[in-house]
């Protein structure tokens, strides 16, 4: 598929979930507005962008306005497509949903893959003094990556299709300080009956007890107790086991990374610009994967 038809198949999905519920959340009672471009074009343009891999917002407006005006013959200045964009942050959570709701079913009998990943604002020494977009976002810790930062995790859910990468069924966004396990909780009554994959971060006093009673099954690599030097041969053999059916949703955590630069957040100066950031560029990573991308 070449880039006309990528960029027309985004425009008219875009444009189909605007005009049938996405409007709601853009609304303005404003009778200044001007609106002769179109918030429908806004997000198209942002959408195609980070689809075309340009991961800064001036990238994606400096490619418009060389190469797609024609396309887009009222693209205002950079400086109001940003603020055009911050006005229409709340409607790209609500978009992923819809994009998420198209997508194939998975095969219910698969596991699930449970794991998040860090969206940092700032990085080490420079999280004390930082205050963007504190609606949402706090300090925490990333134990993966050993990164101490200020910014947000996002968390996943997804279905094990093997052979391929796994299919998410829940997105969540959290602050860094929300442990995996405690955002899991939230969701984990709806699970009731499956059976779950996560790291050791899901590894907790009360979870087996809170578990059983929803006949859910968590399976986790396991943690050495306090002075144990070497784990068993049958707990080495458990982990290596769970961390093996568990690898794919680290490698769709790598191409999300890899097509949008989620994330890196560093340039963001508000909260409207995180939720931009944050959910525009999984909108855009499960909009190609749905239907973009040519599949051998």
């Amino acid at each position: 598929m070449g880039w006309q038809e990528q960029l027309i198949t985004v425009y008219l999905s875009v444009c189909k979930h605007y005009e049938e519920s996405l409007w709601t959340h853009c609304q303005r009672f404003s009778n200044c507005a001007n609106l002769s471009f179109t918030d429908a074009e806004v997000m198209s343009l942002y959408l195609f962008g980070i689809i075309d891999k340009k991961t800064e917002i001036k990238q994606i407006y400096d490619y418009a306005d060389r190469h797609l005006r024609d396309w887009f013959p009222l693209l205002p200045s950079y400086v109001a497509f940003v603020q055009r964009l911050n006005r229409v942050a709340d409607a790209f959570a609500p978009l992923l949903e819809l994009i998420q709701e198209e997508q194939a079913q998975a095969d219910n009998t698969q596991p699930l893959l449970i794991d998040s990943f860090p969206v940092t604002l700032a990085k080490q020494g420079h999280r004390f003094k930082a205050c963007v977009a504190s609606e949402l976002a706090d300090a925490g810790y990333c134990s993966t990556k050993r990164l101490y930062f200020y910014g947000v995790r996002v968390h996943v859910i997804g279905r094990r299709e093997p052979g391929t990468l796994p299919t998410p069924e829940y997105i969540a966004v959290a602050p860094a300080s929300y442990s995996d396990g405690k955002v899991f909780d939230q969701v984990a009554p709806e699970l009731t009956g499956e059976e779950a994959y996560g790291d050791k971060a899901y590894i907790r006093p009360d979870a087996k007890n809170m578990m059983y009673k929803q006949s859910l099954t968590v399976l986790t690599p396991v943690k050495k107790k306090k002075g144990q030097k070497y784990l068993d041969a049958d707990e080495q053999w458990l982990s290596t086991a769970v961390s093996s059916i568990r690898q794919p949703i680290e490698s769709l955590f790598a191409w999300i990374e890899e097509k949008t630069g989620i994330e890196q957040a560093g340039k963001v100066r508000s909260y409207q610009g995180l939720l931009v950031h944050v959910f525009g560029r999984l909108a855009a990573a499960c909009f190609f994967w749905n239907k973009l991308r040519v599949c051998p």
